[in-house]
Formats: structure tokens, C-alpha cells, sequence
């Protein structure tokens, strides 16, 4: 069996969003959210759900054709809310999965090949967890704390992920730094081995995630191992309104 075939891919979606209430249900070109980063995993592997909390979004998914399972409001993060979910759907259909893949909702400009690209990792026995990183185009975008930085060793292991610019080029102006060295961008999708997305979210925040706020960190912190995919694809999250206003007249 491929791998793609034996993967669960999972779509956390908050409706209490703080910045941006009901943000899964806002309507792209005519679908809502939701609906846009669930087609896009559907071309991907035939075993997708939506994990909510909201009985507004588990309905809306079920009216366009997809599955959810409802979880917990408690959840401190997405990664929490899949764990769960992967519990409730391994025990739904009575089988195990190779990986989980996490992603966010609020992602609707993803493609299939990112997702590919994180669960073909998994093919190397030796992986534990898998993110993407895409390299910056733009020299001020690398100073932007909301643009999370990752650097990652010669066989693409993350080494660390900070909201501050990473490496530091010592002795070169700040608008020059691009042209200095590769900078990479974080892009929050997340693929784990089932035993390590269960042992990830029993542990506590450390001082790096409490710090940078970034809770990969915590991982790192605790000796587990990232692997880094490369995409050039350009993914734009959709965090507050105006976000949404920006994109509109991006085709989805």
C-alpha cells in the first residue's frame, strides 16, 4: 500500500477565532474556507475530516459532502485538536494510519503537492514529524516577527525556528542580508508518525515555546526531530479580515 493511501489527513477549524470569529465558514468564490482546503487534501489521500468544535462547521462540511468529527473546545492547539480527531477516526473505522498530516484551515491557497511533498518523508524510517519551508523573496519580510524563520542542517533536519531573523549576518547592513545568505519561511503544515503526535502533545511548554510562542519549539526542545520539505509554492494564511479582503481576487 502507497503511503499517501494509508495517510489521515486532518483540518483543525476553530469558529471562535479571536482575531477573525467564524473565519472556516467565510465564503471564497463561493465555497466557504473550510470547503477550499478540504478539496485540496482530498486529492491527496481518500481519508480526510475536519476536526471542530463548533456544530456550525461540522454541519457545513457534511452540506458540502465531507466528513468532521467533533472535539473538544479545551484544546491549547491544533496539534491537540488532530490528536484527538486521529483517536476518534482510528476507532470509527477500526484501522491505524501511517501518518497524520495537520492542515490549518485557514489555508485555503495550499496545493496537493505540499502535502505530498511532507508524506513522502515518511518513507525514510527515520522520520518523525515533517513541516515545510519556503525561501523569502523579499529582504523586509525576514524581519517580520509574524513570518516565523527556520534553519535546518545539510540533510534538512530543523535546527531551529524563531520569530527573529535567522542566521544573524554579522558586519551587513539589514537591507542587504537576502543577498547575503538563503532565508527560509515557516509554512505551518505539519505531518507526524501516529506514536509521536501522541507523545508531542503530553508534554508541557518548555522556555523556548514560551518565549517565541511557537510550539514546534517544544519539540525540538524535548530531542524530537523535524524533517524540512522545500516548497516554492507561496501559501497565504488568512488570519483577520482584512487578510480576506486582500485575497479575494486571488483564484482559489
Amino acid at each position: 500500500m502507497a503511503i499517501e493511501e494509508n495517510s489521515l489527513i486532518l483540518i483543525p477549524a476553530r469558529y471562535a477565532s479571536t482575531r477573525f470569529p467564524g473565519k472556516p465558514l467565510v465564503d471564497i468564490a463561493g465555497k466557504p474556507m473550510v470547503q477550499h482546503v478540504y478539496e485540496k487534501a482530498a486529492a491527496v489521500s481518500a481519508h480526510v475530516y475536519v476536526a471542530t468544535d463548533d456544530e456550525r462547521i461540522y454541519d457545513t462540511v457534511l452540506a458540502f459532502g465531507g466528513r468532521a468529527v467533533m472535539t473538544s473546545e479545551s484544546h491549547r492547539s491544533g496539534t491537540d485538536r488532530c490528536y484527538e480527531a486521529y483517536t476518534k477516526v482510528k476507532e470509527m473505522l477500526h484501522r491505524d494510519f501511517d501518518v497524520v498530516v495537520n492542515v490549518q484551515g485557514d489555508e485555503p491557497f495550499i496545493i496537493p503537492e505540499q502535502i505530498e511533498s511532507l508524506i513522502v518523508r515518511f518513507e525514510e524510517p527515520a522520520v518523525q514529524i515533517a513541516t515545510l519551508a519556503k525561501p523569502f523573496e523579499k529582504n523586509d519580510e525576514i524581519f517580520d516577527p509574524n513570518k516565523v524563520k527556520v534553519v535546518f542542517s545539510t540533510n534538512h533536519t530543523a535546527l531551529y525556528f524563531s520569530r527573529n531573523p535567522i542566521p544573524y549576518c554579522r558586519g551587513v547592513e539589514r537591507e542587504n542580508w537576502l543577498a547575503k545568505t538563503p532565508f527560509y519561511k515557516h509554512v505551518g503544515m505539519y505531518a507526524y508518525r501516529p506514536e509521536i503526535l501522541k507523545a508531542v502533545t503530553s508534554i508541557p511548554q518548555g522556555i523556548l515555546e514560551q518565549a517565541e510562542s511557537l510550539e514546534q519549539l517544544r519539540w525540538l526542545e524535548n530531542g524530537y526531530t523535524i524533517a524540512i520539505s522545500i516548497t516554492n509554492h507561496e501559501s497565504i494564511g488568512i488570519d483577520t479580515p482584512e487578510d480576506l479582503k486582500k485575497i479575494k481576487k486571488i483564484p482559489v
